[in-house]
């Protein structure tokens, strides 16, 4: 006998996407601006009401079943055109409304985001920005972003990508009391001989600097006495003169006009294509995020 959806059992399922895609009832709750408990209830009345365990729960980890597994490569795609259906209205309305998820790099944010947020919010005072910033290559289809911002070269092939800026280059800097104190790097390889603020992905991985050796990228493991998640802090401790960091150029323009840094090794910095905004070919674009785009577009000074 086919099963008959029942009233509250659309929502149901997609709070167990949400938990599917997180492994955590919290991260879903938030998402979903629900409390945990309410996580928790719908989900334990959805595994009743099919009569299987969809997860594995312990107090440290949720981990899906095989049914549960199934139930999402299954729900996914239906999911996925309920809500183009419904975004598909979006054009039929006066002005942009709703919930508008991005997902992008911390730098990509700033440079690109924080300029037009004002803005963009006062014009369109229906909609609300869920803006998350992560060191990772966030599956934004998976973890039911509207959007991503990244560079150009980390963005899926699949995506749709739309060009935002032109370049990027990462550069070395120092402060001149550093400078000072040390011998300037002429070539990437006196890096070893230097204190480095070192970059930590979400992942755990260190990031290994990059330098472009006559059209060959070489990457550079360096050392030094910190290690940050956060660009910017990187940029404050090099300004302290702990060591020389390595960062987007926009996050340091600003200190090396003050002249608080230096750029050193710069004809060794690799370019990069620039930012660009993406999301999955086969969704429907809705007017909350042609509205953003074109507020970024037309306010662009890259």
């Amino acid at each position: 006998m086919a099963h008959q959806l029942k009233s509250g059992e659309l929502f149901a399922l997609t709070i167990f996407l949400s938990v599917a895609s997180h492994r955590n009832f919290r991260a879903a709750s938030v998402e979903l601006n629900v409390t945990p408990s309410a996580i928790s209830h719908a989900i334990k009345g959805l595994e009743s009401r099919l009569n299987v365990r969809l997860f594995n729960r312990t107090t440290r980890s949720v981990s899906l079943t095989d049914a549960g597994i199934q139930l999402v490569h299954s729900l996914r795609p239906s999911m996925e055109n309920i809500s183009n259906a419904l975004n598909h209205l979006d054009d039929f309305r006066d002005q942009p409304s709703g919930v508008l998820r991005i997902n992008a790099s911390e730098g990509a944010v700033r440079l690109v985001l924080k300029p037009i947020l004002k803005k963009f919010l006062q014009r369109y005072p229906l909609v609300h920005l869920d803006i998350v910033c992560d060191g990772k290559l966030t599956n934004i289809v998976e973890e039911n972003f509207d959007a991503g911002i990244r560079l150009a070269d980390d963005i899926p092939k699949e995506m749709v990508a739309i060009r935002l800026t032109e370049t990027a280059r990462f550069v070395a800097v120092a402060s001149p009391d550093y400078l000072l104190k040390n011998s300037t790097p002429l070539v990437p390889h006196d890096l070893y001989e230097h204190d480095c603020i070192r970059f930590r992905f979400d992942s755990g991985l260190i990031f290994r600097w990059e330098f472009d050796m006559k059209g060959i990228i070489e990457k550079i493991d360096v050392k030094g006495p910190l290690t940050l998640t956060d660009q910017t802090l990187m940029v404050d401790a090099a300004i302290d003169g702990i060591g020389i960091a390595f960062v987007p150029d926009h996050l340091v323009k600003n200190a090396v006009e003050n002249q608080q840094l230096s750029i050193v090794l710069e004809r060794f910095s690799p370019v990069y294509r620039g930012l660009s905004l993406y999301y999955p070919g086969y969704r429907h674009v809705s007017t909350t995020l042609k509205a953003l785009i074109n507020m970024i577009r037309d306010s662009s000074s890259y």
